[in-house]
Order: C-alpha cells, then structure tokens, then sequence
C-alpha cells in the first residue's frame, strides 16, 4: 500500500494539516525539516494564529509565565509552511476536498492529497440551567487572562465595599471539574488571590475567600492513584478550600447563585467550567469513520480505518495502545501522547512517501505532574510518586522541556527566574475586558466625566494575544 501511494504521489504532494495544536504544530515541524525543500507542499489550518501549551495556562493565569510566552507563533515556527487563520468546515476525503472558513472574506474550497487531521477537542459542556450565560471556560490564553484579570477584580471590587453580600459573593470563586485542568487551575489562582490578599488588600483576609472545587465523581485526579488524589484533597482542605465530591453544579440563577445537587445555594462571581473535553464537532461535516464517542477511529500507525493517505492524532482520534493487554483500549487524550503521536504520524507520512511502511504508535503512559500553586505539586512518574516542593519542581522541569521551540523554552525560564527574584505581579488590567467603554462613552455623549458602570464580565470579551499583551 504504500509503494502505491507514493507512486500515486510522484508529483508534488500537497499535505494539509487541519489544526495547529499539539499535533498540528508538531507534525508540520517534523515535516518541514524532515521534508527536502520542494518535496510537498504543507497547509496548517487553525482559527488562531498560534499553538498554546495549555499545561501553562494555570501559571499564566496566576501570572508566574507571561501570556505571549505559552502561545508559540504557527507563522514563525513554520516559516516552510503556508499558514491558513481559519477553520475547515467540512471536508470530503473520497474527493480529496476540504472547505475553508477564513477569518475574514469567503470560504473557499482546498484540495489535498494527504490529510491530517489534528482539529484537536473543545469543551465538553451539560444543558444545565445559567452554565452558558455565567461560566467560564479554560481552554485557551484569552480565558486565561481573563480569568486572572476578573479574580484580581472580585478582589477590588470586595475591598472596595462595605456591603457584607456584595462582598461575599466576590470572594467566592467555584470551580465545576476535578481533573488535572480544573485542579491545577483552582489552586494556582488560589495560591496568587491569597499572596494578594496578604500584600495589598489589609481591609481583606485569606479566610473571606470561599473557594469551591465541584467534582461529579467521587475523586479528584484519575489520572493518579487514589492515595495521591485523597492526598491531593488534603492539602487543598488544609488551605481553606472546600472540595465538594460525588456533587453535580444543577443551576446559576441571574443574580448568580450556585445551586449544587447536595442542595447546597450560595452566591459566586466566577464559575469556571473545566468539567472534560469532548472531539471537535467539525468532525460530523467529514466522511472520516468515527466511534460511538465521536473520535476518529485509527490504526495504530495513526492512519485513518479504511481511508488512504489520512492521519489522526491527538484528542479527537481513538489510537489504538498497543502498550496495554485490554481488548480495544486507546491511548489517553493528552499532551504526553498527542506530542509523541504527531513525532510518530510526521515519520510515518515522510516513510509513506519514500515507499516504506509506516510503524506503529507505542507509548506507555508515563505518569502526571501537576503545580497546586508556587512551591507546591503532586506527581506520579512511572510509579514514583513525589509531593510538595520536589513534584512542583519536576512539574517545571518536564514542561518546560516539552514547550516547542527554544525560545519559548528561554522565555518561560526567564519568567520563573523575574519571578523568583521579585515580587508577584497582582494587577488587575481590567480595561481589557471591555476596552472601548470609555472611547464609546466619550463618542455618544462629547464629553469626559462619570462613565457608565462596567459591563459584567464575560469570557466572551476577553483578549487574546493578538488584541491584548498583558497578563
């Protein structure tokens, strides 16, 4: 099969990578060096003009890495690619077609000889009363910043105040998903409010914060063993924070009151939403064989069941671990595997086009890392498991060896060793979340003064890197 392709192939091959994520960015990389200038022409198509490190996202929201520096540019690291800012819509891999949605102009139609596809996942959300108008996501640097902005905010706003339920409801900041996203993302910005709290606030104390980690099932961390996860819980408990297990957000109500299934109400500001991932929805608009969970079903060699020349990887595809005795187990939807199976899918494709077969993936899962705030983690690495001081460390270290390109690599360092040596930055940049009121003000009415009050904050109106550089 394929010696066949590649003589099918003899012109030049058009490679189009459909999203620049994890898999996408990794497998142009590979390809373009490993690929003689000439051989094929590669197309990354992505809405975003960048690939984020999201195990970065928990730091950059608590303001240890500068934003700019967990985004890594597609243009500039691939600069032997043709980069498309946009999405596919839909494609048709029989006719070798795909439809493009630019981010500006009309869509337009591409043809390709080789797909892959690396549209990656997005959030995977319940019909649950409130959750669309008054949540927030934590998936992408936008959110981020927004996040930190908007808790850096509450705290403002709390301070500013004398009003005992104007005050409660800032300070308490609920959090819907005890995975290693929701986790990591709940005791960062913990561990930055109460450094602020401490430094800058005196008419505040940590213990006027109410933080709530809302966990369906009755653990936190399944990617760790149980003893690491019930650790894990203690020390989140011995901080001030409530972890509510085997409890299920029901309802937000307009004034924004949380309604828990253990019948618990309480009022909140910030409902942040990290409940799971689910495969990107474009895949229902293509002709690629899917499973019963919406993923991309592939051969070990990360081919496409039944389809020549397509690729999968990552979080939408359903890789079968060959690493594992289970009958029809499938690789996890991680970085760790995502970064391995776009090294293995870009080898496959060049192996492919020079007539040679392609190899399978075979990665055993190595273990999990994860920061609990500045000096604090948990891991478990190949069965060694590690707390406190010594897992955050190697939290660091691991991830900061995976961020694409060394200068990325250099400016993360350097952030941790700024922040090492001086003190946290705790400003709030709210201006970002709306940051026309005050020029439309000025227009409607030709005059300075009073402005209106802010609009309530949404993620919708957050910054990316692209409008907005600041963390």
């Amino acid at each position: 099969m394929a010696g066949e392709l590649a003589r099918e192939l003899s012109h030049r091959p058009v490679i189009l990578v459909v999203g620049g994520g994890y898999v996408g960015l990794y497998t142009a990389l590979r390809l373009q060096k490993k690929l003689s200038r000439g051989r094929a022409e590669i197309i990354v198509v992505d809405p975003q003009p960048h690939m984020t490190y999201q195990p970065f996202l928990p730091e950059a929201a608590a303001g240890s890495v500068e934003p700019r520096h967990v985004v890594v540019p597609l243009r500039r690291t691939l600069n032997r690619c043709r980069v498309i800012t946009g999405a596919v819509t839909g494609l048709s891999h029989a006719e070798r077609r795909a439809k493009v949605a630019p981010v500006e102009g009309k869509p337009y139609e591409l043809s390709y000889d080789i797909l892959v596809m690396a549209a990656g996942s997005v959030a995977r959300t319940l019909p649950i009363p409130g959750l669309a108008e008054h949540g927030i996501g934590f998936k992408n640097v936008g959110e981020a910043i927004f996040l930190r902005n908007h808790v850096l905010a509450r705290l403002d706003a709390a301070s500013s105040t004398d009003d005992p339920a104007v005050r409660t409801r800032a300070l308490t900041f609920t959090f819907v998903g005890g995975g290693y996203a929701g986790v990591e993302a709940f005791a960062e910005l913990e561990d930055m409010a109460r450094y602020a709290i401490e430094h800058y606030y005196p008419r505040l104390s940590p213990s006027d914060m109410h933080w709530v980690l809302v966990e369906a099932t009755g653990r936190i961390l399944p990617e760790v063993d149980l003893d690491m996860a019930a650790w894990t819980v203690k020390q989140l408990t011995a901080r001030g924070m409530d972890v509510r297990l085997n409890t299920r957000l029901e309802s937000v109500s307009d004034q924004c009151v949380i309604r828990l299934s253990d019948g618990d109400e309480f009022p909140s500001d910030t409902l942040v939403w990290t409940a799971g991932t689910k495969p990107n929805p474009m895949l229902t608009e293509t002709d690629l064989p899917v499973d019963g969970r919406g993923r991309v079903e592939c051969e070990a060699t990360l081919q496409v069941k039944g389809m020549d020349g397509a690729w999968a990887a990552g979080d939408l595809a359903a890789v079968p671990d060959i690493t594992k005795d289970e009958p029809g187990a499938t690789t996890a939807p991680n970085a760790q595997h995502a970064v391995r199976q776009a090294k293995r899918l870009a080898d496959n494709i060049v192996a492919v086009l020079t007539g040679q077969q392609p190899e399978p993936y075979r990665h055993k899962y190595a273990g999990s890392v994860a920061s609990l705030g500045l000096h604090k983690g948990v891991a478990q690495v190949y069965g060694v498991k590690l707390k406190g001081w010594p897992a955050w460390f190697m939290h660091r270290t691991y991830h900061v060896s995976r961020v694409p390109t060394f200068n990325r690599k250099a400016r993360v360092v350097a952030d941790w060793t700024m922040a090492s040596l001086f003190r946290r930055e705790v400003i709030s940049l709210g201006q970002l979340q709306d940051p026309r009121r005050e020029f439309v003000f000025a227009a409607n009415t030709g005059r300075t003064g009073q402005l209106p009050p802010p609009r309530p904050d949404h993620p919708e109106t957050a910054d990316t890197p692209e409008r907005a550089e600041a963390g």
